[in-house]
């Protein structure tokens, strides 16, 4: 335990948002959480030593050392934590990716992104008002939109996920990896290729 071999030094922050605590778990906002946990399962890790504002675990993934980050500062603020750990690693934004949900995409879908604005998510609108701004990849995992207009958007990205839905983005958790891992050993736009598929 005293003699433990130097680790090489982390390359990639992945963040994984969603709301810390019961009230928040298996909800739609909370798919990049999802991700994470089933990501740590995969790969035999446990994402818990607190640092930054947040639990996190390191992982060898496409030959790189990678930081897995998962905010517990609430969705809104979410961009303290991923700035704290940009600074201590000294890392730019080109080597962030943010896994997170999208309400205009459906359930279990996946969509590889090289940059972009907020496009009204809080986490995402966060990291780029406090880490510098848009220049950092995405991997977005679709919850659906709300069944009607009427319906607020705050209550629908904090509701429960039906089963089937939490099936769906457990199976696309896993496509999140991979594009995860190309993104990191590959490109992006090797991701983007591979994993977007047709509009």
């Amino acid at each position: 335990m005293f003699f433990r071999r130097s680790l090489p030094p982390v390359s990639w922050i992945a963040v994984f948002l969603g709301n810390p605590g019961l009230r928040y778990e298996n909800t739609r906002h909370n798919a990049g959480f999802i991700s994470a946990d089933i990501i740590a399962k995969e790969v035999g890790i446990k994402i818990n030593r607190a640092k930054f504002n947040a639990l996190t675990a390191t992982v060898k993934l496409g030959g790189q050392q990678v930081l897995i980050l998962k905010p517990q500062t609430y969705m809104n603020l979410s961009g303290n934590s991923v700035k704290q750990a940009m600074r201590y690693y000294k890392l730019t934004l080109d080597n962030i990716v943010v896994v997170s949900d999208d309400v205009s995409l459906p359930a279990g879908k996946l969509r590889v992104r090289r940059q972009g604005s907020a496009g009204g998510h809080n986490g995402l609108k966060d990291i780029i008002d406090k880490c510098g701004g848009e220049n950092f990849k995405r991997v977005r995992i679709g919850v659906g939109a709300p069944p009607n207009e009427n319906y607020d958007m705050a209550d629908w990205v904090l509701s429960k996920l039906s089963i089937e839905d939490r099936k769906l983005i457990s199976e696309t958790a896993l496509k999140a990896a991979a594009a995860l891992e190309m993104i990191i050993m590959r490109s992006v736009e090797d991701a983007m290729a591979e994993f977007n598929g047709e509009h």
